[in-house]
């Protein structure tokens, strides 16, 4: 990091700042005070100057508005429902129907009051089929993508184990997409990524993109011109145990970070991610890519503006 540092500006294009443990509770148990303020004021302090809260079902999708409307212009929503809770359409009350009604009136209106910028999460993941079956995720993917056509926003995808998939269902809705979108939390390898780069879509890098040697070379071939960055705090965290570790030696110290039973005012919680720890996203990708942190920032910056607007214009 250079001399410079305090001028670097960054998006956390995905932060799930809904969930409930940046208020203080764990598996429904509360551990500390709410600190979401303080959470927000970190980030701010290392040059975070913009927030996109992802929506991963109707209630999470509403709640991310609902932050995006309290913090404006700083914070901004995305609305969809992730593949792993695709289930929720066919037990919803009233039916799969009703509910791809109420995402799509949300996205809409979310859309108009400049909260919601991105339509998602959406995609496939093969790896949790525990979680929601493929035959749901398929469905409802395909039936999703349709209403993104009909509210033009941005994609804000998701995509583990499931390329093949995936890239059909998307190719086929594309053109009718002129916003296109990101494959984010990308964990995918350097032939499916340049797919999706051939796709003129982005590719967001955290912490879990740089866990092994095979995704680190995968991050060392994104073109910077398709790079956004994340935390997807709360998880998602940069780790000694990862192959990104050896590319953050000198990277800028993180603000104190303790257990959830020992918190004070001003301190980061051990094992919850967030958005003050985007500095080694980037530190970590241009010792990577051999650039400098710089660089790395502008250009995600640039594509994280050009694509959501998020308030700004690309200069």
């Amino acid at each position: 990091m250079t001399s410079d540092e305090g001028k670097l500006r960054y998006v956390d294009i995905g932060i799930n700042l809904g969930d409930p443990v940046f208020r203080g509770e764990y598996h429904g148990v509360r551990r500390h005070c709410n600190d979401f303020d303080d959470v927000l004021q970190r980030a701010k302090d290392v040059g975070c100057k913009k927030f996109m809260v992802t929506g991963s079902d109707l209630k999470e999708s509403e709640h991310a508005v609902e932050i995006a409307k309290t913090y404006p212009g700083i914070c901004y929503a995305t609305v969809g429902v992730h593949p792993c809770s695709a289930k929720h359409f066919d037990s919803f009350p009233g039916g799969p129907s009703t509910l791809l009604s109420a995402i799509r009136d949300l996205a809409q209106k979310a859309k108009k009051s400049g909260a919601a910028v991105a339509f998602g999460e959406i995609g496939l993941d093969y790896d949790r089929l525990f979680l929601t079956p493929k035959d749901q995720q398929l469905k409802y993917f395909e039936a999703q993508l349709e209403i993104a056509v009909e509210v033009q926003l941005p994609l804000f995808l998701h995509s583990r184990a499931a390329s093949e998939d995936f890239e059909r269902l998307l190719v086929a809705k594309l053109p009718q997409l002129p916003k296109k979108g990101l494959v984010h939390s990308f964990t995918g390898t350097v032939e499916e990524m340049q797919r999706i780069i051939e796709m003129r879509l982005d590719v967001g890098v955290n912490g879990c993109s740089m866990k092994t040697e095979e995704n680190v070379e995968v991050v060392r071939q994104i073109p910077l011109e398709h790079l956004q960055i994340e935390t997807d705090g709360p998880w998602c965290e940069m780790r000694p145990s990862h192959a990104s570790a050896q590319y953050l030696i000198g990277a800028p110290a993180l603000p104190k970070a303790v257990k959830k039973e020992k918190w004070s005012k001003g301190l980061m919680v051990k094992g919850r991610n967030e958005s003050a720890t985007i500095p080694h996203v980037a530190y970590a990708i241009a010792k990577i890519k051999d650039v400098t942190v710089e660089e790395v920032c502008e250009a995600a910056w640039r594509n994280s503006i050009k694509m959501f607007g998020l308030g700004e214009t690309v200069e």
